[in-house]
């Protein structure tokens, strides 16, 4: 008979929202058991947002040493690079390592306990988990978090398998291909196709859509796709997968008017989405409310089943850490007896390309839907002394705000290191800043930043630098 553990929480799934809500339950003393079969961090920490962009980062870097090896506006000049993409793994894995080593410790701190193993649902009160170390353990408890995360969307005809690699494969190649097809013209492949472009890569992007990042409105991801253009990136937009050719060496695609072309490649890499993790743990067990493959969940992350809450991707859309992480903290205070709802007024959502796309809280057409009249302003980058230092001008902060008391609804910006302007925008919105706010708000020069408050400026009618 399996050994039976008592718990208050069971947190199923060591993800950021996960171990986010277990710290949160230690330090407010409830006795928790998270449960993760493989490492701690979830597809983030492990192969997601972190490593990813770490191989963006050393791809950037290398791309600059190449371009020394040439002519350079600097006068920085060096010998041909190369490249030991091994060796580049291996860093990235460091920091991989160093991070989940970091939240192994902190649930130690916290006095949590961790089974490594893969639980599987017996009712809404237990569940058995298969150890990792062999036999298994049941857990029983009070209140059951379900944060098993998300995964990559497979194409039947396209099985991942052999010179067809998905996200995880790419962010640890052991050799980079000489020509790379990527499905998915979304943030995950275009994230990662510019990186491998930019470590020498040929690289070829099929999108269905008529345009890149189609969740992305048009103004936005004009500059991305002129960027690709010019670091030889080919776009095949408005186009199909059919499947490969015999050999492997091929990929088969057809546009809207149904002209069929062979794209020849060496990989192909599958970004075609993310669904939620629902299935192979028994969650048909619970007979949840549903939301497609989404666990549906009120304001305060609560199942149709009293005592059983759901976060992060497994209950959908917008798939997002930082989403999933808020989740967990508002779930462990409400566990301890807090009053509290998950409802935020803007949550950024960051696009790693090369320029970077911000938005956070309401776009123009968004905003034009819901009936309100709005001011939209733009400052473009390349009257900001910031962005030339760094040889970008390219991109733009855009501000939409009501026209009858100038509150801001959202902002939009694409450009280089525009990530970083995420936490400015989004402070706005939840503090309920106005134009005025922004305008009259001393940025640092030279930033970035004095693109926030150009474009509030800009929105009131006296931009001082256009």
């Amino acid at each position: 008979m399996a050994h039976v553990t008592e718990t208050t929480l069971l947190i199923v799934g060591g993800g950021p929202g996960g171990y986010v809500a277990a710290i949160r339950a230690g330090q407010l003393g409830i006795r928790t058991v998270l449960v993760e079969g493989a490492a701690l961090g979830g597809t983030c920490l492990n192969i997601g947002c972190i490593p990813s962009k770490a191989l963006i980062h050393a791809a950037e870097e290398y791309l600059k040493a190449r371009e020394y090896a040439g002519t350079s506006a600097l006068g920085i000049s060096v010998q041909a690079p190369s490249i030991d993409i091994q060796r580049t793994v291996e860093w990235k894995d460091g920091i991989v390592d160093r991070l989940t080593t970091g939240v192994a410790a902190l649930l130690k701190k916290h006095g949590l306990s961790v089974v490594e193993g893969w639980a599987k649902i017996v009712d809404g009160k237990t569940v058995e988990v298969d150890l990792a170390a062999g036999g298994t353990q049941q857990i029983h408890c009070e209140h059951m978090l379900l944060a098993t995360g998300s995964k990559s969307v497979e194409l039947p005809f396209l099985p991942v398998g052999g010179n067809v690699i998905s996200s995880t494969e790419a962010l640890a190649p052991r050799a980079l291909p000489k020509r790379l097809a990527v499905v998915g013209g979304g943030y995950i492949g275009l994230e990662l196709g510019t990186a491998y472009r930019k470590l020498g890569v040929e690289v070829t992007v099929v999108e269905a859509q008529p345009r890149i990042l189609p969740s992305y409105d048009e103004e936005l991801t004009k500059p991305v796709a002129a960027a690709l253009r010019k670091l030889g990136v080919e776009l095949y937009l408005g186009h199909s997968v059919m499947g490969l050719e015999p050999g492997g060496h091929g990929l088969r695609v057809r546009d809207d008017q149904g002209a069929q072309r062979v794209i020849e490649t060496d990989q192909v890499l599958i970004a075609v989405g993310r669904h939620p993790n629902a299935s192979g743990w028994n969650l048909e067990a619970l007979h949840l409310d549903m939301h497609g493959r989404a666990v549906k969940i009120d304001a305060q992350c609560r199942t149709s089943m009293r005592n059983v809450w759901a976060i992060g991707d497994l209950a959908g859309e917008p798939m997002l850490a930082h989403r999933a992480m808020a989740q967990g903290e508002m779930v462990a205070e409400m566990i301890a007896g807090k009053r509290r709802e998950f409802a935020p007024t803007a949550i950024p959502a960051v696009c790693f390309t090369d320029p970077e796309v911000v938005v956070v809280g309401q776009t123009p057409e968004q905003a034009k839907a819901t009936g309100v009249d709005c001011i939209v302003s733009s400052f473009p980058f390349a009257a900001n002394g910031r962005a030339m230092t760094l040889e970008s001008g390219e991109g733009f902060v855009r501000v939409v705000a009501r026209r009858d008391n100038h509150l801001i609804l959202g902002w939009q910006a694409v450009g280089k290191a525009v990530s970083e302007l995420s936490t400015a925008f989004v402070q706005s919105l939840e503090m309920g800043a106005c134009l005025e706010d922004i305008a009259g708000t001393i940025h640092a020069h030279p930033t970035l930043g004095e693109a926030v408050q150009e474009a509030a400026l800009r929105a009131l009618g006296h931009a001082l630098h256009i």
